[in-house]
């Protein structure tokens, strides 16, 4: 069997489309959306708008770059969930209309487990986690600690509760008059400041779950306080306040992904999702390789934000078990990362 797949990732607001060969990633072409900058925050009819533009000349491109015909491809994937229900759904009817064209099998995939499984994609330094091993995924709308057992056995061990850590960035960047999406700006901002400048708070919640809202409400007190002094405070001090801020939030992370792995003796430990792409979250695990003899895996640039060849990888493990979808399936906003 070839295995080459097409994989079709839309559930926010990046349309991204990959041809997989097997494990390996022969395409992974990205169309960004800009517009959302502008509101602060992802608008969820023009992210569906746009995927509809978007779509067919981001797969032609693939197909191109890929150097592959339409006719060669033995199935089709898309992201079924979770996301937003609009951005879904436009990949999930293009993809039911291309195996139906092409009389392909059609595939559906979880995005949270896209995102963990994006470890497993051939890569130059043949470096993959054994299972199990604890993934830590963090994106703007999920903070998970998930224990991955296969390809096809995910174990939630922890979440938020509340907001996510991406959304935690985003919303300290807005308290600071940062532009969308604030996560980058904070992490570049972060590298000419000093992390121990501010203190906030950490909320503690039961078990191994995450809670943001309150670090969101402390930096937001402490910046009135401050302001009401000193009108100029945040212009001022904006690089040790995005040190600060960026070093709470990672410490909140790695507390509960340490708590973990030690009560579960596991030292494979991965991170993904587009917040795994920010360097003070690197740095902290890498250090924490160190102390605690953690075997670390943390993805490539490309396979961090939302993508196609993360897609692909969960699309190929499912198609070596014909895990296969019907023209019934639905795109779900919410799905479990523990939801096949």
């Amino acid at each position: 069997m070839n295995e080459i797949i097409l994989a079709i990732e839309s559930s926010c607001d990046d349309t991204s489309i990959a041809v997989m060969h097997q494990r390996k990633v022969l395409a992974n072409v990205t169309a960004n959306q800009q517009i959302h900058a502008e509101y602060g925050g992802v608008v969820p009819e023009f992210a569906s708008r746009a995927h509809q533009q978007n779509i067919v000349p981001i797969l032609s491109k693939a197909l191109a770059v890929a150097k592959i015909d339409i006719s060669q491809l033995d199935a089709i994937a898309f992201t079924a969930g979770p996301g937003l229900l609009g951005s879904l759904l436009v990949g999930t009817s293009f993809a039911k209309s291309l195996s139906l064209a092409l009389n392909k099998p059609l595939i559906e995939v979880n995005h949270m487990q896209a995102h963990i499984l994006a470890h497993l994609i051939e890569n130059e330094k043949d470096k993959y986690p054994n299972f199990p091993f604890l993934c830590l995924t963090v994106s703007g709308g999920h903070s998970q600690i998930v224990k991955v057992n296969s390809p096809y056995d995910f174990e939630l061990i922890g979440e938020s509760l509340d907001d996510a850590a991406g959304e935690a960035f985003d919303k300290a960047g807005k308290i600071m008059g940062l532009e969308y999406p604030a996560g980058p700006i904070i992490d570049k901002l972060a590298q000419d400041g000093n992390p121990l400048a501010y203190k906030f708070s950490k909320p503690k919640v039961a078990d191994y779950n995450y809670s943001f809202s309150g670090l969101k409400t402390s930096i937001l007190y402490f910046l009135q306080k401050q302001v009401a002094l000193n009108p100029n405070f945040v212009q001022e001090n904006i690089n040790d306040l995005a040190a600060s801020i960026q070093k709470t939030i990672i410490d909140i992370l790695l507390d509960n992904l340490t708590k973990v792995a030690k009560d579960l003796n596991i030292k494979e430990i991965a991170i993904a999702g587009g917040v795994s792409a920010n360097s003070g979250l690197r740095k902290a695990l890498q250090e924490k390789r160190e102390i605690l003899n953690w075997e670390v895996f943390i993805p490539e640039m490309q396979y961090c934000t939302d993508n196609g060849g993360m897609i692909g990888i969960a699309a190929y493990y499912k198609y070596l078990v014909q895990d296969f979808a019907d023209l019934s399936t639905l795109a779900q906003a919410r799905k479990p990362v523990n939801a096949l």
